[in-house]
């Protein structure tokens, strides 16, 4: 039988409160899975077994998560993702300082590096160049945050992964059903969103002869660094263009290995995996929670109710995959955890109502990166620290933020209803 929704709602609504208030974002899934399924009107069994149920469906993508962690860790531990930032900020110039800031963060994350990592990775240089040209700080972390909001979209991350592997749908193709939004998205936040932004808290100016600490250290070239990335996609690619099926849980090791041997880092090979390894546990854990709390959403009466509110005509069922994905995202604060309880929890919904598997996980993860980046989430502290920001000045910058992830799932949307 079908639980009621305002049980599932009361428990996703417990779970963000327990968020909020700094109890560990895995727990608060579980114990807001728990209350849900118990005020729903199932018995503390058919809770339990159903919270188990949520967490099996998502099982087979957390594996591939894990095995994604062996490209990440390369990319940062070899110097790959500050060789390739370095290169395009070195190559655009000072008068295209926030598109190179943007173009790096999209470049590190669409090759698989983490949103918040990539941000922190181009931080350093972030800064320096603020400091040179005097700045502004909001500015300047927006650009990275936009362009890292759009190579989100089009990467081979965990929240395309876990929406791929719910929809269905081959990973390439939900990453090549972003290409355009990424572009576009990055476009507007260039050259729409932040002229429109006050030129407000700015670096202070320092001497042109400071040195930008890029040649303190030796870094792999562009074309090793990139090398990775590229054999990973190409492999996945195989499956559209040729109907050669390589699974990511290939894919994606099998990149970090090139990336290695390109960037001649085989002493690094073990640090490098066992970062990637520990960066991508953290997503593994937290997913157990989502998937807990995505199966009492699965088999409650919420996803009928949301369709309701919205209708039942052609335009609400289009509406569902991007809403649902923003919905959740501002709910747990993250961008994977948004996209998998979105795609669990409504992805047969969306099929049903016609919508390509494809086309549904671009929706569910373009919407996923409306609201991700709220308070109650790691990624706010995260991006907010890396340039020297306080807690006050980060709130300020949430608006503008919103308004990339409201491009990019409005422009998913259209492709669909282009296509």
């Amino acid at each position: 039988m079908m639980m009621s929704a305002i049980g599932a709602l009361v428990g996703l609504v417990l779970s963000i409160v327990l968020i909020v208030r700094k109890l560990s974002p895995v727990y608060s899934l579980l114990l807001g899975a728990l209350v849900g399924g118990l005020l729903g009107g199932l018995g503390i069994e058919a809770t339990a077994t159903t919270m188990v149920s949520g967490v099996k469906d998502i099982t087979p993508a957390i594996v591939r998560i894990l095995a994604a962690g062996v490209l990440s860790g390369v990319l940062i531990k070899s110097g790959a993702a500050e060789s390739i930032s370095h290169t395009i900020v070195e190559k655009l110039g000072r008068k295209q300082v926030y598109l190179a800031l943007a173009l790096s963060v999209m470049l590190l994350t669409a090759v698989g590096v983490f949103v918040d990592v990539a941000v922190i990775t181009v931080a350093p240089v972030a800064i320096m160049i603020g400091r040179k040209l005097g700045a502004s700080r909001f500015k300047i972390l927006l650009a990275m945050i936009g362009g890292g909001k759009c190579g989100n979209i089009i990467s081979p991350n965990p929240n395309t992964i876990i929406a791929a592997e719910n929809m269905e749908a081959p990973l390439s193709s939900v990453m090549f059903a972003g290409l355009v939004p990424a572009i576009i998205g990055l476009l507007v936040t260039v050259y729409v969103i932040i002229p429109l932004m006050p030129n407000s808290d700015l670096y202070t100016p320092t001497s042109d002869k400071e040195e930008d600490g890029s040649g303190t250290k030796a870094l792999p070239s562009f074309w090793a660094s990139v090398a990775g990335p590229l054999v990973a996609i190409a492999l996945l690619a195989l499956r559209p263009l040729a109907g050669v099926a390589i699974d990511p849980l290939v894919a994606l090791p099998v990149g970090g290995i090139v990336g290695i041997a390109t960037t001649r880092t085989w002493n690094k090979a073990g640090e490098s995996i066992s970062f990637g390894l520990e960066k991508m546990s953290v997503v593994a854990v937290l997913l157990v929670g989502t998937g807990a709390i995505a199966g009492i959403i699965k088999a409650s009466s919420l996803t009928d109710l949301l369709i309701g509110v919205m209708g039942s005509g052609e335009g609400g069922r289009v509406l569902l995959a991007p809403l649902a994905g923003a919905i959740m995202s501002a709910a747990t604060a993250s961008t994977t955890a948004g996209a998998t309880v979105a795609s669990a929890s409504f992805g047969q919904t969306i099929l049903a109502a016609g919508i390509p598997a494809v086309w549904g996980a671009a929706m569910i993860n373009a919407g996923a990166t409306v609201l991700d980046h709220l308070p109650h989430g790691s990624f706010f502290h995260a991006t907010g620290g890396s340039v020297e920001m306080s807690i006050k000045q980060r709130l300020r910058l949430i608006p503008y933020e919103s308004l990339v992830g409201l491009v990019l799932a409005t422009c998913s949307t259209l492709a669909y209803l282009l296509s």
